[in-house]
């Protein structure tokens, strides 16, 4: 009976600690993620709602610190540097924090994002943007804290915060135009001498129409002539094509550029190329 008595204590005691009550979250978490031009921005936070209570001037007193939603601090993350009200944020996360008024909220933009809530110590130094963004009252209450990316153009949006009746807009610039720029200029003046090299490898390798490696290599050691092993590479197509001759001299430069650079492995690479094709 004992044994019996102690059997069923410890099946109840493993359900005990197995078993997991869940209920929906207070302030459900959300991910946000917008593309603004050609920049990645991403919101993390969670979402309060009003359930009957007066949330600004109430809940929250105007000129009260806000975390901008409940539980961890709310993020935003970039993929670029962006501009906020002439302040430059560099690609990365901040942590988004409010001092709501009635006629218009502090916005305040923070380098340490690892907060439960508020910095138990705010730190002045790590704000990276501020600015003040005007209150706008909407004509119907709006339940749920909300988090939007509005008003978007190839370079900038507005980040919106609204809840109860209040809506604020944070302007964020972003380089589209300085981007583009420069990948059409890349594009446009054709491939790197990465790009032929790299072509021209997967072709010797693969034994695929070695001509066209040979074109491809040729051209990369045109645009680099520091760099020895894409000499050294071309030494191996040529000697794949039978061009003994091109071979040789391709890898002489490679041996006196590594040597140069004190490359004491594509020296060796080199030196025994040349003593295999009868260099002395």
């Amino acid at each position: 009976m004992k044994k019996i008595t102690l059997l069923l204590f410890v099946v109840c005691a493993s359900f005990s600690l197995n078993a997991q009550v869940k209920t929906p979250a207070p302030s459900p978490s959300s991910t946000l993620t917008q593309t603004i031009g050609l920049t990645e921005a991403i919101v993390e936070y969670s979402r309060p709602s009003m359930r009957g209570r007066t949330i600004f001037g109430g809940l929250l007193a105007y000129g009260e610190l806000w975390r901008a939603g409940a539980n961890k601090n709310t993020t935003i993350s970039f993929s670029d540097d962006v501009t906020i009200d002439g302040q430059e944020l560099k690609a990365g996360s901040y942590a988004i924090f409010a001092k709501p008024n009635k006629d218009n909220w502090e916005v305040f933009f923070y380098a340490d994002t690892n907060n439960w809530g508020k910095p138990r110590e705010w730190d002045d130094a790590k704000v990276v943007a501020k600015t003040t963004a005007q209150v706008f009252p909407l004509p119907v209450d709006i339940e749920t804290f909300t988090i939007t990316f509005d008003d978007l153009t190839n370079n900038s949006a507005v980040l919106g915060l609204m809840w109860e009746r209040a809506y604020v807009g944070v302007k964020i610039d972003v380089p589209t135009k300085t981007k583009a720029v420069k990948s059409i200029e890349s594009v446009m003046a054709g491939p790197s001498a990465g790009d032929y090299f790299s072509a021209a490898a997967y072709y010797h390798e693969e034994g695929k129409d070695l001509n066209k490696a040979k074109e491809w290599i040729d051209k990369a050691v045109a645009m680099n002539d520091k760099a020895f092993w894409v000499m050294r590479r071309q030494s191996l197509i040529y000697a794949a094509l039978g061009d003994k001759k091109g071979a040789i001299k391709a890898a002489q430069k490679s041996l006196e550029v590594a040597k140069a650079a004190g490359n004491d492995h594509y020296v060796k690479l080199n030196m025994d190329s040349l003593k295999e094709w009868g260099v002395k």
